[in-house]
This record gives C-alpha cells, structure tokens and sequence, in this order.
C-alpha cells in the first residue's frame, strides 16, 4: 500500500480524526509555474493555484529537503496509546439504557500499540506492530514478502507490490509525498480555489479549496479503505501563508461527511524547519485540543515525532523516535515467517484479520470513540 500521500497532509489532521536538516536560509520567491489543465480556470483560480503550488515547494524545501539527500532508510519505533475515562463509559450505558442502568466503572479503557520497524525509501520495509489491536508481522523486499498474525498463527505471501516508480532517497520521497497532493489540489478538477478574504496582516495570504462531500450521517459505523485513506481529497481547506517566504502559518480543514473541522496553526524554528503544529478540533465526537511536536538530531534530519489530543472520552497519544540512515542495505532486514505458521490465501488472511479489527472498533465505538470500521471487503 501505498501511503506516503498522507505523510504530509494527513499527518497534519490525524489528531483530528478517529479514522500514520541542516538550518536553512529562507527559500526565495519563485516564479510562479504553470499549471496545466485549467483552461476553464479564472484567473483568480489560476492565480490561486499557483500560489498553492508554491506554498507545497516551501514545505519540501525547508521541512525536508537536501538534508535528505542520500538518506535511503529510517528506523522507526514508537507507541500510540488511547485512554477513555471510567466517567465516559458510564455515560454511555446510561445514554444506551436511556437512564435504566446506570453505570459503575471504576476504571477507564485503554488501548495500546506499539511499532517497531525499518523503512526504505525504495518502499522495501519490515515492521513489527503489537498490541490490543492483535501481533502483527509486515514484511516486504522487492516484489516478494509476507504477512503474519500471531494470533492466527499464520501468514501470506501475497502482499502489495511496491510502486514502479520508488524513489531512491527520502529527498525523493518527501517530494512525492508532496507532489501526491499537488496532483489533487493544483492539477486536480476537483476543487474549486480561489483567494480567501484579505487578511489583516498584509504579510499573509489566504487561499481557499472546496469540493462537495455529502451530509454527515451518525449511524454510519463503517466505510471503505479508500474513504478511510482518502478523505482529504474533499471537503475544504484554508490555507494562509506567509508572502515571502510561502511557508503556510494556518490551514483550516473541513469534510462534513467524515465529520471532520479542524484548525492548524503552524509554527517554525530558525531556517523554517516545522516545530510545532497546535490544532483546534471540532470534529464529531472528538472535540478538543490537539498537538504535533517534532525534534530534530544535529544533522537537521527529524528525530522525534510526537502527539496528543484530548477529547471529551479521553486522551489519545503518539510518541515515535526515527534515526535516518546513509547506506543501510536491505540485507538488514531479511525475514521468513515462523516454521510452524500455516500459510493462508490473501482474501482468507485478510478477512481474519478485519474481523478481529471490527470487533476491537465495536468495542471503542461503544465506549464512545468516534472511529469507524473499515469495511470487511478490505477496498
């Protein structure tokens, strides 16, 4: 699977949804370049879309960039945790009983996971993920690999194929990453963009886009992969940036049929380097404060990545440390699946697997959490 498209936009809002350098000078203003397909565009569409484009070529510059260069895999290991309060599940019982029961928790829920992996920009990767959700092994090098449950105590060979055109450093990788949501805000059709209202600080600009999503439905309780994925790719986003340097300082995104409202405010350290994200949630059932925090080793290259959010049920928190590496051979991760596990069909493995994923939802869907299932179809 292919996933590198919400490393930077969805990243961003992931606090907000229960549904993953060396010191610079500022970059220069560029020349706008021309976007193509919007012969039909106004000019003030064009205009904004230019702006846009030039605002994602600031954030691959000074968040990621040339420090990037030769960089060809991470280690990544971390923990994610969600806490529910014992307040929060009595409230439930006595919402679902209509007052007849009355709860009695004296402990809270809690959920728990951890990962451990390495990536390669080239999408060869091995990771280890464990925790309430089940034991899960992913591996892949080239073409061929596995999937394995501890506690199906099996495994599968088919897994999905890495993309043609894999980047060989995470310089290239971050500007794919970046490039996957160009193609859908600047040389999309989806959106309609335009110039946001005049900003009292004359040093920002706002840039609007907006597509249709649909109405919020409450008792829906699953949807697709690709809905789960891809909800970004509707809705509405405000973006305003600083003038000179493109660098964006806020961005309000909104997609009613996920029930996702959110505000992020950017700010950065010396040479423009992201350092924190503080966001205002108001999406359905998970209203509340939220952060992103990032670190960085000498080298400038980003060395820790943290999370939290609070919410009315509780708290949910991230905390993941990432060492980047020059050279590393794939060699290093070379995996086989345990002797004893039994090998099992792609669609078999994978129904197994969404099963015990639905069940672990119900149960935080019950408590309160506002997540929804992803569909036992796996598309």
């Amino acid at each position: 699977m292919k996933a590198c498209y919400t490393a930077v936009f969805s990243a961003l809002v992931l606090l907000s949804h229960g549904t993953a350098i060396q010191a610079q000078e500022q970059p220069k203003a560029k020349k706008p370049a021309a976007v193509s397909g919007k012969a039909k565009d106004s000019l003030e569409a064009q205009f904004a879309r230019q702006n846009f484009k030039q605002v994602l070529d600031a954030v691959n510059d000074s968040w990621f960039g040339k420090p990037y260069a030769g960089v060809n895999a991470v280690d990544l290991q971390g923990t994610m945790a969600i806490n529910l309060t014992a307040a929060a599940l009595n409230a439930k019982v006595d919402q679902a009983s209509q007052g007849a029961v009355q709860g009695n928790q004296t402990r809270g829920a809690n959920v728990n996971l951890k990962l451990k992996g390495t990536y390669f920009a080239n999408a060869d990767f091995r990771t280890e993920l464990t925790g309430e959700f089940g034991n899960l092994l992913y591996y892949r090098v080239g073409n061929k690999g596995f999937l394995y449950s501890k506690e199906q105590n099996a495994w599968t060979s088919r897994v999905d194929l890495p993309p043609a055109d894999a980047p060989t450093s995470f310089l290239g990788w971050f500007r794919q990453c970046v490039n996957d949501i160009q193609k859908v805000y600047v040389d999309g059709s989806s959106f309609k963009a335009s110039l946001g209202k005049a900003s009292s600080d004359s040093s920002m600009q706002t840039l609007t886009f907006a597509t249709p999503t649909g109405p919020y439905d409450p008792k829906k309780r699953e949807q697709s992969m690709a809905e789960s994925l891809g909800f970004w790719k509707r809705g509405k986003l405000e973006v305003v940036f600083d003038k000179a340097t493109h660098l964006p300082h806020q961005m309000n995104y909104s997609n009613e049929s996920q029930g996702i409202f959110t505000r992020m405010s950017f700010a950065y350290n010396p040479g423009g380097k992201l350092n924190n994200v503080t966001i205002a949630n108001q999406s359905k059932g998970m209203e509340g404060p939220a952060s992103l925090t990032l670190g960085y080793d000498g080298a400038g290259l980003i060395n820790h990545l943290t999370g939290q959010m609070g919410f009315t049920q509780g708290t949910m928190r991230f905390d993941l440390d990432l060492a980047f590496a020059k050279g590393r051979k794939v060699s290093s991760i070379v995996t086989v699946p345990p002797p004893t596990a039994t090998k099992k069909g792609r669609e078999e493995m994978e129904t197994l697997l969404l099963v015990n994923l639905a069940g672990k939802v119900l149960d935080l869907q019950r408590a309160g959490f506002n997540l929804r299932s992803v569909t036992l179809s796996g598309k």
